[in-house]
């Protein structure tokens, strides 16, 4: 994959290739450039598999990082394409077009971390959180435990267990 990534890297702007595996690597890849690429990949180059869509909030850095696991089944390899979203305007393009199974993964990623996609179907519309009004709970400035504290009552006799020593008990009960 790396002669395909020297081959691409011009063209579209390409990040540093990062082998994992011999049959996965990750580039990242300006915002501007991704459909272009993602066409050019599907059509020319057999990644015809969205395998998953999916974001990871970088909040120290302000940006939200989107990543497009993308495979071609023929010649055995994945590749991920990271594209980095400012996290205070996130919003990336849909590609539903492309690929209609990405529309459910953008309703998910508006619903759990707040990044918007104009144009996919049904993006505004509620997905799993029905009647959710609060920030996104996988932006990492969400505060579950302070959310549970206001959401739930505690209740009495209720024991918390420190998982490490919980699961050494239940694992080793003997040592």
């Amino acid at each position: 994959m790396r002669d395909l990534h020297a081959q691409l890297k011009q063209r579209h702007r390409l990040g540093q290739f990062e082998p994992r595996r011999a049959n996965l690597a990750f580039v990242t890849v300006p915002r501007e450039n991704l459909r272009n690429l993602l066409l050019e990949l599907r059509d020319q180059h057999g990644f015809t598999h969205l395998v998953l869509l999916t974001a990871v909030d970088w909040i120290e850095e302000g940006l939200f990082q989107l990543t497009y696991l993308m495979n071609d089944r023929a010649g055995d390899r994945t590749l991920g394409l990271r594209v980095m979203l400012n996290r205070d305007e996130a919003t990336g393009d849909t590609i539903h077009d492309l690929w209609p199974t990405a529309a459910t993964y953008q309703r998910e990623l508006k619903e759990m971390f707040g990044i918007d996609f104009p144009g996919s179907p049904r993006v505004d519309e509620e997905f799993i959180l029905e009647g959710w009004t609060d920030l996104p709970p996988y932006r990492r400035d969400f505060d579950s435990l302070a959310y549970s504290r206001q959401t739930y009552a505690e209740r009495p006799g209720r024991v918390t267990h420190d998982p490490r020593d919980h699961m050494k008990s239940k694992l080793y009960p003997e040592g």
